[in-house]
């Protein structure tokens, strides 16, 4: 659904039919998408162009799109590194079939968990240098860990193998601006048997972030996260929240 929504081709008539019902209830879960997408192209420019990052960890890739991380990263700089992770078969046939590196740098795929970290860990550890800074995607994929001790240990579990200097970027969904469309939209999805997901407050997406040093402007909307200049001025805030923070 997400591929769908973010004006991608590759997804199922079931994906379109179930996402078509959630945009009735929740219209702004195109914002939604939309914005995340938006987000992880900001965040990866800030940390190649600006920080040198030259690896990453992209864990619950989703369905190649547009302006995935590898091409947002070897744009700037030919000799990143990028290793995705999913657990969907699909992905992973497509990721090996579009998701393909410059000659400089390498691009490595993982069928893996997000609950099982160790397997995550082992498979990057085959790609990158994870004794060199590592920038950690976890854009839209905590949600569907709905304990949030287990979500929180996860997290705190990867960044532990990740040496000082790496950077998390995360974004988690939310229902502080819209409120039961939202919750509305999460139940249509379960229903329908979608991957069960849950909405956690700003309060409960800093908490990923503890320990660690957060980038200005802290944990906010994907729409308000450092927005390029536009003629409209500053976009409203959207039901998913992020931040991009440093381990010390």
């Amino acid at each position: 659904m997400w591929n769908y929504w973010v004006g991608g081709k590759d997804y199922y008539p079931v994906d379109q039919e179930v996402g078509d019902k959630i945009i009735e209830v929740f219209p702004n879960i195109l914002d939604v998408a939309r914005h995340s997408r938006a987000f992880l192209g900001r965040a990866v420019r800030h940390l190649v162009g600006e920080v040198g990052i030259r690896q990453f960890l992209d864990v619950g890739t989703g369905l190649p799109t547009h302006d995935n991380t590898h091409e947002v990263a070897q744009r700037i700089a030919p000799d990143c590194r990028i290793v995705y992770v999913d657990n969907d078969p699909l992905v992973l046939v497509h990721a090996q079939a579009l998701l393909t590196s410059s000659p400089e740098g390498r691009c490595a795929y993982i069928d893996a968990d997000v609950r099982d970290p160790e397997k995550i860990l082992a498979g990057a550890a085959e790609t990158l240098d994870l004794g060199r800074p590592v920038a950690l995607m976890m854009l839209g994929i905590m949600g569907n860990v709905v304990d949030h001790e287990e979500a929180y240990g996860i997290v705190r579990h990867l960044l532990d193998a990740l040496p000082s200097g790496s950077y998390l970027a995360l974004n988690d969904g939310t229902s502080v601006v819209h409120g039961s469309a939202r919750d509305d939209a999460i139940e249509i999805s379960n229903d329908e048997g979608g991957e069960p997901y849950v909405s956690r407050t700003p309060e409960q997406i800093a908490r990923f972030f503890d320990g660690l040093e957060l980038l200005d402007p802290g944990v906010v909307p994907t729409s308000r996260w450092r927005p390029e200049n536009n003629p409209f001025g500053v976009p409203e805030p959207v039901d998913a929240f992020c931040g991009l923070a440093r381990k010390p």
